[in-house]
């Protein structure tokens, strides 16, 4: 396994890492995600990426319960937990101070831990003022409740505010990113972010590598019963992937297809790799709903050198 920095932080996360996200009290049992965060740890693994939104909470609980029967020293793994999306009250969403806390405490009883390594706002919230939010999380930290905050699908003007406000008031600044990345979703970290590298030493975390399945070809001609895309509460998902294929993706994922083929690597770990190759990815989220997946996936660390110069610029003449 290769480990990276989190953006200028002394902490290091693995290139490849796991997340709960649709799979862990959805799509699979909890012996399954066991076997799943078993299998990324002993690949070297130490991220597990987790939201107060996923399952409404329970897919914190499942990897809690997992992390507690596993018994893996808490120094060797990072875990996570987002605060957007916590109930159906009116102060239970948002980035408010009261809801910032609230879901920070019940985060570690979920997830059976004494203090969260990273901790993203999910979303910018507009009706909350940024300087509310970082002085929340900056009580968290000095606090020991969290060692490093962040966003996840902010701006890149709102991150850079956040961390003046930050420097202003001397808390804890944002130090990563959560952003989607991918083949076909580059904007926010190739062009919003880029003077965010180097001013505050941000590091990404990167969700959806492989466009929520559409990287692996398996939607080339339809959504496949059972799928993610099949689930009733992802019909937002289904959408936008009936939306992409018609503005010629599935062309475009065939012809990746192709070239990976031609270098000798799967067609999910060339997506893989291919975010790899960004110097500025802290570590690439994967998900999987059976250990093998897990296997397969971490494969992409391998796949990396084979994207030489060649044929990074074929990808972009696939793309155009």
């Amino acid at each position: 396994m290769e480990y990276r920095r989190l953006g200028k932080s002394g902490l290091k996360v693995s290139a490849l890492s796991f997340g709960a996200w649709v799979t862990f009290a959805q799509q699979m049992s909890e012996e399954e995600a066991g076997a799943c965060m078993t299998a990324a740890y002993d690949a070297g693994g130490n991220f597990f990426d987790n939201a107060e939104a996923y399952a409404r909470g329970k897919a914190e609980e499942v990897m809690g319960r997992v992390l507690k029967r596993t018994g893996w020293k808490r120094e060797t793994y990072i875990v996570s937990s987002k605060v957007f999306w916590g109930g159906d009250t009116a102060n239970e969403e948002g980035l408010s101070r009261k809801h910032v806390i609230e879901a920070c405490h019940a985060a570690l009883r979920r997830l059976q831990v004494d203090y969260l390594d990273l901790y993203f706002c999910h979303r910018p919230d507009p009706n909350t003022p940024i300087e509310e939010t970082v002085l929340a999380m900056g009580d968290l930290v000095r606090q020991g409740k969290v060692l490093y905050w962040g966003t996840s699908e902010w701006e890149g003007k709102d991150i850079a505010e956040a961390a003046r406000l930050a420097r202003e008031w001397h808390v804890a600044p944002p130090q990563m990113e959560q952003p989607q990345y991918n083949l076909f979703e580059r904007h926010k970290v190739e062009v919003d972010y880029a003077p965010l590298y180097d001013s505050i030493g941000l590091g990404t975390t990167i969700w959806s590598p492989l466009a929520s399945g559409l990287l692996t070809g398996k939607y080339n001609t339809g959504v496949p019963k059972g799928s993610r895309l099949d689930m009733p509460s992802y019909e937002w998902l289904r959408k936008n992937l009936e939306k992409t294929l018609q503005d010629g993706r599935a062309q475009k994922v065939e012809k990746l297809g192709r070239l990976a083929a031609e270098v000798g690597v799967a067609l999910p770990a060339f997506a893989l790799a291919w975010c790899l190759k960004n110097p500025h990815v802290s570590t690439v989220i994967t998900g999987a709903s059976r250990a093998a997946q897990v296997t397969e996936n971490f494969k992409a660390l391998d796949a990396v050198v084979k994207l030489t110069d060649d044929v990074m610029k074929r990808v972009e003449q696939i793309l155009a």
